[in-house]
């Protein structure tokens, strides 16, 4: 799978980028028709301390599926908006196969 990551006014770091690659890649486990993932990183100025933003897209045919999560560190939201896209995989499968 084809996984472009942006990062919004910062640059990530390698070690960051290759954790985005591993978590967002294993989504193939739950879907075989996956065409790419487009992972955006934005830093949020406010005093609360959830102003880590990840979207992420996953290019499926079809319809693309989205999610967007805030948290403390971008690991973190990396991880919800994972487990977000993990359930709507699981959706769309299960559909498929009562059709």
């Amino acid at each position: 799978m084809d996984i472009k990551v942006q990062s919004v006014h910062f640059d990530a770091d390698t070690k960051l980028l290759e954790f985005i690659n591993a978590k967002v890649g294993k989504l193939e486990r739950f879907y075989d028709n996956i065409i790419g993932g487009v992972v955006t990183l934005k830093l949020e100025h406010v005093d609360n301390m959830e102003n880590k933003i990840v979207d992420v897209k996953v290019l499926i045919p079809g319809n693309d599926l989205f999610a967007n999560r805030s948290a403390k560190t971008f690991e973190a939201a990396v991880d919800l908006s994972v487990d977000a896209l993990r359930r709507q995989l699981e959706k769309i499968k299960e559909k498929q196969r009562n059709i």
